[in-house]
């Protein structure tokens, strides 16, 4: 070991022990948690699989615990009420991220809207997202795009053969290039087997995973030079596979001709020279920031809610048998699901809702940052720490959810236990996009998505596994990243189910 990487090692453990020291000087009573072991902290509590070691931690210490992570204060909500208290009287105060990695070296050093810090920058593009992509009329305006990137899903999987398919890859195609139509005027990749697309699920895949990783450097700054995990060199690759993908379709849109698109991408490039309102000018650096936050955040979260769906639906066939049931008296058996069919679905939205609850798309949310010190359940939040809900924990206490770990969407049902419930942020036992101010902005879009996908899929189609396996032995393992993807993937057999004119594509 050369001298210069054991003096910053012996650095970084002076500075962990000066901060320890002034944390138990300041006689705080700060909130129960796991010891902390020299320097490195809880980070090897942590495992594997983050939020499902959080969960066994929160078993011993309660649903408001403490962590340290290097030298960094981490303080994790695992319980509805202690969400509650924090987004109802915190919300403000938790209201920026900390500094980490994934920001500084994928998403334009903080220049996105996900990462962005809480102010008017933030606002700003805040305020360009909801407008014009997540409003209301923009969700209506473009709902015949989404039903017409289904009907031509539908129609792959419906002359798909023998052979089976995995069915997220497929799903990614269809919300990539939905979300392409709406946001640059066109479709990104050609069809299911489109190497591009390939690739972007690729590189979409990666980031969620690096996002998910606790990277020592950003815990202990004084390694964070040495990339021990080598996350910061993938993450830096990655974002150059990232920025080309984006920069040739910025360019590609700008040298379209005179050629006049209604889209994102479209209008985004108008407000560049125009100030909003307190934030400023819109930059070029932005735009891709936006385009890579909606890119990333509004396909794969949605493609890996279906699978997840279908995969429990395969396991509970009397459920699926119900779902299907409900369609095909709703809709019939001549054409496809559309938009204006959802709000009679009142047993599919039940399933989905039981979806998000067991399979969260962010198990662990998005980490805050303490702007002040604050006081919660009676102990001390030390200004600067680290907030993190786990949404997954939380959507499987027993405290609040009868038999929790069983696939029961009646729950939902009028009647149910939870039938009241939401998952728009308000009740705070199903938080799947979080809450407060800083809840996912893509949430109605990323709900008219699954919602319409995964109705689409179980009207047209019955589902068998591939290769004879019974759905018993279905392996349903979770794989930990900034998002909860399944283990394997889900390969499975598509045989139509409705009218042969049914699986016409749309345009």
């Amino acid at each position: 070991m050369s001298p210069f990487i054991l003096y910053s090692i012996l650095i970084a453990i002076l500075v962990y022990v000066l901060i320890k020291l002034g944390s138990l000087s300041s006689g705080r009573r700060l909130p129960p948690g796991p010891r902390p072991l020299p320097l490195v902290g809880n980070l090897p509590h942590l495992g594997s699989m983050p939020h499902q070691s959080i969960a066994s931690l929160v078993k011993k210490y309660g649903p408001l615990m403490y962590l340290r992570l290097g030298y960094v204060d981490v303080v994790v909500a695992a319980s509805a009420s202690v969400a509650a208290q924090i987004f109802k009287n915190h919300d403000a105060n938790f209201s920026s991220r900390p500094p980490n990695s994934g920001a500084k070296y994928v998403a334009y050093n903080y220049h996105d809207l996900v990462f962005a810090p809480y102010g008017p920058r933030w606002r700003m593009l805040r305020k360009i997202s909801s407008v014009h992509l997540f409003s209301n009329k923009a969700l209506d305006d473009f709902r015949h795009i989404r039903e017409a990137e289904l009907a031509v899903l539908t129609q792959t999987l419906a002359s798909a053969g023998k052979a089976p398919v995995n069915l997220g890859q497929l799903l990614n195609v269809c919300t990539t290039n939905a979300l392409g139509r709406v946001m640059v005027g066109r479709r990104v990749f050609n069809d299911g087997v489109d190497p591009k697309a390939s690739d972007f699920k690729d590189m979409t895949l990666e980031l969620m995973q690096l996002a998910g990783v606790f990277n020592i450097g950003d815990f202990v700054p004084a390694l964070e030079w040495l990339d021990l995990q080598g996350v910061a060199s993938k993450m830096k690759r990655l974002h150059k596979r990232f920025d080309d993908f984006l920069t040739t379709i910025v360019e590609e849109h700008r040298n379209g001709g005179q050629e006049k698109h209604v889209d994102l991408l479209s209008t985004l490039i108008s407000l560049k020279d125009n100030a909003d309102g307190d934030g400023g000018k819109l930059t070029d650096t932005e735009i891709k920031a936006l385009l890579l936050n909606f890119f990333t955040a509004g396909t794969d979260t949605s493609s890996s809610t279906v699978e997840w769906a279908i995969a429990e639906l395969l396991r509970h066939p009397k459920i699926l048998t119900q779902v299907q049931r409900e369609l095909d008296s709703v809709v019939g058996r001549d054409r496809l699901v559309s938009d204006l069919d959802l709000p009679q679905l009142t047993y599919l939205s039940a399933v989905i809702k039981e979806t998000f609850r067991l399979h969260p798309s962010t198990p662990l949310s998005l980490p805050r940052m303490a702007a002040e010190s604050c006081e919660i359940d009676g102990y001390h939040i030390p200004k600067g720490a680290t907030l993190l809900v786990n949404v997954w924990a939380i959507a499987r206490d027993p405290d609040v959810w009868a038999e929790p770990l069983v696939f029961m969407p009646e729950r939902f049902l009028p009647g149910g236990e939870k039938a009241k419930v939401d998952v728009r942020g308000n009740d705070f036992e199903l938080i799947p996009f979080g809450g407060g101010r800083r809840i996912c902005a893509g949430l109605s879009y990323g709900l008219r998505v699954v919602y319409l996908m995964a109705a689409t899929l179980l009207h047209a189609f019955d589902w068998e596994l591939a290769n004879g396996l019974i759905p018993e032995k279905l392996n349903m393992d979770e794989a930990y990243g900034l998002t909860l993807q399944r283990a394997a993937p889900l390969m499975v057999h598509p045989k139509p189910r409705l009218s042969p004119q049914a699986y016409k594509a749309k345009n």
